[in-house]
């Protein structure tokens, strides 16, 4: 398969890059890393995301360049649709305007929407796939391409805390920091680089955590009301999951995020123990064992316990 989309790299030159709306750091990322190398290779290329970029990644390379709107964009030779699991979550539309669509992704179930299916699950992160494409490819990994691939690879293996966090993934960031990536500038852009209103959105957040009587999960709950507030949107959301998720005694974490009064996006994080996978394909989303998501329709107070009764029948 890698071959096959090293070939279809060098027979075209007007390429799309896109990955899943509300994106994290893999999404953003992976995006940017694949974009790069193309235009490096001297290729025509527009990275899109339906959702603006997270402030937490402005520091990447190219990020300024990713679009939100595809009108007047015309037709692309190849779409390259990254770490989306869903042709949905990163647009419907993409396959109408691409002579050629490529999924790349690593979580199970992905849907094979493709032209090219390149999808394994055992991959660290889709960051660690753009690497063998462009290695394959023979293709020298730039300061900015490798700054990507790391910060990739760092998102989605939690800073190599999570069980993911595989001899392939430590290979290739010590092969990026080889290449000039300072773990302490990535660390500091995602970590210590916020703005102040992403800090009291949090403080409003935080305000709402709830742990179970059991205090096996726990989560908090981010409102419309609260981003308007604080002068923010979704993509100040991101790891907002991460402070449920460290209650000690907690098993599974939930982030509830308001879409609209009857719309709630649900995330869940696990430490193992449960798949939250399959039950948010019970709720008709997806992602991967401890990861995962699904849009819920209702009331916030309705979809809370529907979704605290499922997580209760998995957990007794």
């Amino acid at each position: 398969m890698i071959a096959k989309i090293s070939r279809i790299i060098k027979e075209n030159n007007r390429f799309l890059v896109a990955s899943h709306e509300g994106p994290d750091g893999d999404a953003m990322a992976s995006t940017l890393a694949l974009t790069n190398a193309l235009r490096e290779m001297g290729k025509d290329v527009v990275a899109y995301n339906r959702d603006a970029v997270p402030a937490d990644f402005t520091f990447l390379p190219g990020a300024e360049t990713i679009v939100q709107n595809l009108d007047g964009s015309g037709a692309f030779d190849v779409g390259f649709v990254l770490d989306a699991g869903e042709l949905r979550r990163a647009g419907s539309h993409l396959k109408e305007c691409c002579g050629t669509l490529v999924n790349i992704d690593h979580h199970p179930f992905s849907e094979d929407f493709g032209s090219l299916y390149f999808v394994d699950e055992s991959a660290s992160a889709t960051g660690a796939l753009i690497y063998r494409i462009l290695k394959a490819m023979g293709h020298p990994i730039s300061s900015q391409v490798a700054l990507c691939v790391y910060t990739a690879i760092l998102a989605d293996t939690g800073s190599f805390r999570y069980s993911n966090a595989d001899p392939e993934a430590f290979s290739i960031a010590a092969e990026m920091v080889a290449l000039g990536v300072s773990p302490w500038e990535v660390a500091s852009g995602l970590y210590e680089s916020q703005e102040e209103k992403r800090l009291r959105l949090l403080g409003a957040v935080l305000n709402t955590l709830t742990v179970s009587s059991c205090g096996r999960y726990a989560s908090v709950t981010a409102t419309l009301d609260m981003m308007a507030q604080t002068n923010t949107g979704p993509e100040y959301t991101d790891g907002f999951i991460n402070y449920p998720r460290s209650v000690r005694g907690v098993e599974v974490a939930l982030f509830f995020r308001e879409v609209s009064p009857d719309n709630h996006k649900v995330g869940f994080r696990s430490k193992g123990k449960v798949d939250v996978g399959a039950l948010a394909r019970e709720l008709g989303g997806g992602g991967h064992h401890n990861a995962s998501g699904a849009m819920v329709l209702g009331a916030i107070e309705t979809v809370r316990q529907s979704v605290f009764a499922r997580l209760d029948s998995l957990l007794f």
